[in-house]
């Protein structure tokens, strides 16, 4: 039975809560770079494709033939959503970890409206801008709601949520395949442990299929995707002042069938050495060795369900796109 609720009624503008700082932000970045390209393995975190020629990169990788997860989540919220809220149990606020621009999320804004329930929208990104953007555009598409943004790294900032304890806490577009199986354990016990009993975890997750269209998705024959991977060292070379020289690095994306995931790697074309003045470090490459900078791990329903018991939640319901690419999970604290 839908719960019976007053109208909403005219409230504050939105509220933006800044919890990341520009200096938390470079420290980080000071501490994963160095610490990632240190070991005889080297690696670096994928947030860092993220500035602003990065986001805008992957927007267009979005529109790709080639990469499906978009269309198919976004086709999952168009036929689900009103599922998903009531499955739910008609939440009254959406929490969006990652939001960006909340482009996908108006489906389930637009379901809890329609149910009576939405009283509340809060999106969480690193980016204040966007941030800003998207809370005062939400604000008035849907008045008499209150939009609470926070500004953070929610891989680390986690408490800092405002709690309700009535939220759909949402985590979409696969993310959480970037991270491997202990951080990604360890971030789903974060939020478990800050889940009330009416909260649940919408969670969206790519599926195993065919290698071939796997990597595909990862590289495409325009050569977006590995643009995309080279501006991690645009990044780097401009904040901490490396001199990574693009074209002595080629993009390489393949399926670990054991790992059930997509390895994604920048593989150096000949012997080299970069210097990072930022940092005060010299890092060697030899020719063809390889630097990992993003994982995208694959589910089943029989993987997806481990993953949510061994971090103390228990899946309740899952939906896939009419073509079984993708899927959205909702999950609730065990």
């Amino acid at each position: 039975m839908e719960p019976i609720r007053i109208p909403p009624q005219p409230v504050s503008p939105p509220v933006i809560e800044v919890r990341a700082s520009a200096r938390a932000a470079a420290e980080r970045l000071a501490e994963d770079a160095r610490h990632g390209l240190s070991g005889d393995f080297k690696e670096l975190p994928p947030k860092y494709f993220y500035d602003e020629r990065g986001s805008r990169l992957f927007e267009q990788i979005t529109e790709l033939a080639e990469y499906y997860p978009t269309r198919a989540e976004r086709a999952i919220l168009a036929l689900h959503s009103d599922a998903i809220v009531a499955a739910a149990d008609f939440p009254g606020e959406l929490v969006e970890l990652g939001s960006g621009s909340a482009t996908k999320t108006r489906a389930l804004l637009d379901a809890m409206r329609d149910a009576g329930c939405l009283d509340g929208y809060v999106p969480v990104d690193i980016s204040e801008q966007i941030s800003r953007e998207t809370a005062a555009a939400i604000g008035a598409e849907y008045p008499g709601i209150a939009v609470h943004g926070v500004v953070c790294d929610f891989e680390h900032d986690l408490e800092d949520l405002p709690a309700r304890g009535d939220r759909i806490i949402a985590f979409l577009g696969g993310t959480i395949g970037n991270f491997a199986p202990p951080e990604r354990r360890a971030f789903l016990r974060r939020l478990a442990a800050l889940m009330g009993d009416r909260d649940v975890l919408l969670l969206g997750t790519d599926l195993v299929k065919d290698a071939d269209a796997l990597e595909l998705a990862y590289d495409d024959p325009g050569g977006v995707t590995a643009e995309f991977n080279k501006n991690v060292l645009r990044v780097l070379n401009r904040e901490l002042g490396a001199d990574f020289d693009l074209d002595a690095f080629e993009h390489v994306a393949r399926f670990d069938i054991a790992n059930q995931r997509i390895d994604i790697r920048l593989r150096s074309v000949r012997a080299q050495r970069v210097v990072l003045t930022g940092l005060d470090l010299a890092v060697d490459f030899e020719a063809g060795e390889e630097m990992r900078t993003e994982l995208s791990c694959k589910f089943t329903e029989a993987s997806l369900r481990r993953a949510y018991h061994e971090a103390g939640l228990e899946l309740v319901e899952l939906w896939t796109d009419p073509e079984g690419r993708f899927a959205l999970s909702l999950a609730r604290a065990s």
